[in-house]
């Protein structure tokens, strides 16, 4: 008889306490039968994980000296973490009783290597939550979206993405990943530090041949920007640059030259909009960003790496779809063209 895969539940905590004492407990109830729990502490100052070692004595607790990070402070914390599949799972999501089985069973029956669940808005719940909904997309420009949201506009969850589904990227708020490729691919890129970093790694998996799954029978409530709102500059910074140093690591090298060369064009009309705004610090961010993907730019050519041939492409828009959405007025993942995937 097989048994049953270990599941490690890792929540990376940096003065989350709040968010500990309000979601630990759906999450400590999980419904499965070989499981750990673990809390990674990225060097809180505030009593979180006190909170944790008084109410919840057999969650293991592990920490890293500094933060590092959502990258790298998971990094870290995996490290010494024995599963046969890692959950990194934010601490600002709420999660349904059975809501791991149905994505291993998934990913062991259709040899998925990363999988995520639906994503549901905490606040909203019949609608899609923006990091994630029911699964992860890229278009040929380099910009994210989801089935259930494309750009700013979430769909309301109406059954309409309730079939699995392979995707091109798993969110980070709720990741499943087999412990094997994790390490295979020496986890996030730490220099990320927070925002895309999944993307990045999904990418990379693909890259190496690997798929990435959708599971509709899972669903979780995420609150969203518990630790970076919307609005900060600081997530327009490191969203920007990210996104700059994903392109160049793993798209072909002539592609890559082209399509960051649009990019940067595309940034500084997004500047220009941000200035019209007088949303300074936000333009300035994106300055910022420019200025570090020029500054490092040797340092991240470096990463680049050959891949097998046996690269998958599963969740590539061959569009723009900052095109469809602002002058087609696409706001649907189901109105996109199915021909342009």
């Amino acid at each position: 008889m097989k048994q049953t895969p270990k599941v490690a539940v890792v929540i990376l905590n940096w003065n989350n306490k709040y968010f500990l004492e309000k979601f630990l407990p759906s999450i400590y109830n999980s419904h499965y039968s070989n499981i750990e729990f673990i809390i990674g502490d990225n060097a809180s100052t505030d009593d979180s994980i006190a909170f944790v070692e008084e109410y919840y004595p057999k969650i293991r607790i592990i920490k890293n000296d500094k933060n590092y990070g959502f990258a790298g402070g998971y990094n870290k914390i995996l490290t010494q973490v024995d599963a046969d599949y890692y959950v990194l799972l934010n601490s600002d999501v709420e999660v349904t009783h059975n809501w791991i089985e149905p994505i291993i069973s998934m990913m062991e029956r259709e040899n998925y290597a990363a999988a995520q669940p639906k994503i549901r808005a905490y606040h909203k719940k019949d609608t899609f939550e923006h990091a994630g909904a029911a699964g992860g997309y890229i278009d040929k420009y380099g910009y994210p979206f989801c089935r259930g949201r494309i750009m700013q506009y979430t769909e309301m969850d109406n059954g309409q993405y309730d079939q699995e589904q392979e995707i091109f990227w798993a969110t980070g708020a709720a990741l499943f990943i087999r412990a094997q490729v994790w390490k295979e691919l020496n986890g996030f890129d730490a220099d990320f530090f927070a925002h895309m970093e999944e993307i990045d790694l999904c990418w990379r998996l693909k890259k190496s041949g690997y798929k990435v799954g959708y599971c509709p029978d899972s669903i979780v409530y995420h609150v969203g920007g518990g630790t970076l709102n919307a609005s900060n500059p600081k997530k327009t910074y490191l969203n920007f640059r990210n996104n700059l140093v994903m392109l160049q690591k793993n798209l072909p090298l002539g592609k890559a030259v082209w399509i960051i060369f649009i990019r940067l064009w595309l940034d500084l009309l997004a500047l220009c909009s941000f200035m019209a705004q007088r949303k300074f610090k936000d333009a300035w961010a994106i300055s910022k960003a420019h200025q570090y993907f020029f500054l490092h730019f040797f340092k991240n050519a470096a990463k680049r790496k050959k891949y097998s041939k046996t690269e998958n492409k599963k969740g590539i828009y061959k569009k723009s779809i900052i095109w469809d959405f602002y002058v087609n007025k696409i706001q649907k993942f189901s109105d996109l063209p199915v021909n342009n995937f």
